[in-house]
């Protein structure tokens, strides 16, 4: 007897017919069919909020969400966190800690799929025109925004197109559908979106909503992403295919017709330029201040966050802030790293990027303003700009691979101003009363920071790579002060690396570059600070090139998930009992 495979995510899905999460409530049932709804905008509007709470879903799994993985696997950081955080450590080295580790991937991004496939088989009865293309459109880009990130991952697994009909097709377990089946799924969902989504202004909807510039910003990353790691000249369509001359030319509608633009200032892109933290910071007291999210015309594609006073209410908060903050047992040393707030120390900045970078470009503001270095860094100490006193830290709350470096993009951020003396620190700077003013003021759940997953400078990028012309990279260049070059491969893939650092997007360069091997491999006998002694970063099991050679960048499918399937899953290569990650080793 074949395993229940779908049975979870249609009762996940159940909730997009009511919009809300109790999917026991009976009004949903007996007020509303597909005879009666959608009719409304509100009512299209109800039917597509239940996807867009999937992505909360996938983003909630923190340790096995896209944005975690690729940045802890990729070149340009380290595992870290503490002693026991055997999970980041594992993935920097690909390997694992546990057959389950990527469970909470599979389910958050089965449940969204299951959602997405029912919100679109109900949108066909809105009536023709600019709501269902619109509506229609945001559903198939989070389609393929979910398919993308598990196909990256994991590779082979199974295809849903279609919510089942019945308890007898919801019994049945599919088999894992071949990645070009996969890819086809995606790029017909993203092209049907971009063709049809209403030209309109990035700013005319509600921050957070998929626009046409999202379809088109997912549909180039898509096609380089494919045609560079499987070496294709097209990226296919369920019907034929998408070529690079229209993904050129999607990318070139974003940048004449969105509206979307570079900030001024690459520096007010981060929240430590926020205005109650700047203040007490040296280094941002001179620069714009934080573009807050919602206004921010760069940001093309976000999931919306919102920060929470305590644990027990925290759906929406921006927890990689957390995850990637400094480690620390005693909050009141904070005040010798400010801005950087208290976390778990997971993702340390490995220190090749920091010179590499300033060989490349000596001058680049960007470096700085994306990476606290504790030997370069200062605080105001009674009114005088005084060098940080990280000393005390290293091998703090028995933190591992730390290397006095981190990245400032995603990140804790506090605040001077709390309490009755004005001179304590707010955990997140998010707390005080010039932004959410939460009644509590969580250092685990404070952040409300949106997280990014494109942004203009992306497209800009992208659109130079597809057409191999230096227009968007020299725009880019030019915002980070930096003289204009003639286009490279070279030079573009330096581009890619400096802007977007600690944005998601590195690991999937290297893969498609193919020079994961290479990059990977640079991290060995970097210096690292282990639990009060220095060390040197080395394989932990086999040698990471060797380990990329052999998984080819997928990870391992959920053990659960191969056991449910009862056959119809297969394990993806590389993932045998060598690969178990024990403990951190010299």
């Amino acid at each position: 007897m074949k395993k229940i495979f779908y049975l979870l995510t249609i009762i996940l899905a159940l909730p997009v017919l009511s919009g809300c999460d109790d999917f026991l409530e009976v009004q949903s049932f007996t007020t509303k069919n597909s005879e009666t709804f959608p009719r409304t905008e509100d009512d299209a509007n109800q039917m597509v909020v239940g996807v867009y709470n999937s992505l909360t879903r996938c983003t909630n799994q923190v340790m096995s969400s896209y944005y975690m993985i690729a940045e802890l696997s990729c070149d340009d950081r380290f595992g870290g966190g503490g002693y026991n955080d055997k999970a980041s450590q594992a993935l920097n080295h690909l390997l694992y800690n546990e057959p389950d580790m990527m469970n909470g991937l599979w389910s958050s991004h089965y449940t969204g799929i299951a959602r997405a496939n029912a919100a679109l088989a109900a949108l066909e009865t809105l009536d023709e025109g600019a709501l269902k293309d619109q509506k229609m459109g945001e559903v198939k880009v989070m389609r393929a925004f979910f398919y993308f990130e598990m196909v990256q991952l994991l590779g082979d697994i199974p295809l849903m197109k279609a919510a089942p009909e019945n308890v007898q097709e919801a019994k049945q377990s599919p088999p894992q559908a071949p990645q070009k089946e996969i890819y086809q799924l995606i790029a017909t969902d993203l092209w049907e979106a971009y063709s049809s989504m209403p030209t309109v202004s990035w700013d005319t909807y509600t921050s957070g909503t998929v626009t046409k510039w999202a379809a088109a910003g997912m549909l180039a990353r898509v096609f380089l992403f494919y045609t560079g790691f499987y070496q294709e000249d097209a990226l296919p369509t369920e019907s034929g295919q998408v070529t690079n001359a229209q993904v050129a030319a999607a990318l070139k509608d974003c940048i004449d017709n969105s509206g979307h633009s570079l900030v001024p200032d690459f520096r007010s892109l981060w929240p430590y330029t926020n205005s109650v933290s700047k203040r007490d910071y040296p280094y941002a007291v001179d620069i714009p201040t934080w573009v807050r999210d919602g206004a921010n015309p760069e940001h093309v594609f976000v999931k919306k966050m919102v920060p929470h006073a305590t644990w027990q209410s925290n759906p929406q908060c921006n927890e990689y802030c957390l995850y990637f903050a400094i480690r620390n047992g005693n909050n009141t040393d904070y005040k010798n790293m400010f801005p950087m707030g208290q976390g778990w120390g997971m993702g340390p900045v490995n220190s090749n990027l920091w010179n590499e970078w300033a060989a490349d470009e000596p001058n680049d503001l960007r470096r700085k303003g994306s990476i606290w270095n504790y030997e370069v860094e200062t605080i105001f100490v009674d009114g005088v700009e005084t060098p940080v006193d990280y000393d005390d830290q290293w091998g703090a709350d028995r933190q591992v691979e730390e290397t006095g470096m981190w990245q400032k993009k995603v990140v804790s951020t506090t605040a001077y101003g709390k309490g009755t003396n004005g001179q304590d620190l707010w955990n997140a700077f998010t707390s005080h009363p010039d932004y959410f003013n939460l009644p509590g003021d969580n250092f685990q759940h404070g952040y409300g920071t949106d997280l990014i997953f494109i942004r203009y400078a992306d497209i800009l990028l992208m659109h130079s790579e597809i057409t191999k012309t230096a227009d968007g990279l020299n725009a880019v260049r030019r915002r980070a002060q930096l003289p204009e070059v003639g286009y490279s491969e070279e030079a573009l893939r330096k581009e890619r690396r400096y802007e977007l650092a600690f944005e998601g997007v590195r690991w999937g360069d290297i893969r498609r570059w193919h020079i994961a091997e290479e990059a990977l491999s640079k991290m060995y006998g970097v210096p690292v600070f282990n639990e009060n002694a220095w060390t040197t970063m080395r394989p932990q099991g086999p040698n990471i090139a060797d380990r990329y050679r052999a998984t080819k960048g997928f990870l391992m499918i959920p053990q659960t998930q191969i056991d449910i399937a009862a056959g119809a899953l297969k394990q993806n290569e590389g993932w045998g009992s060598d690969a178990v990650f024990i403990q951190w080793s010299d």
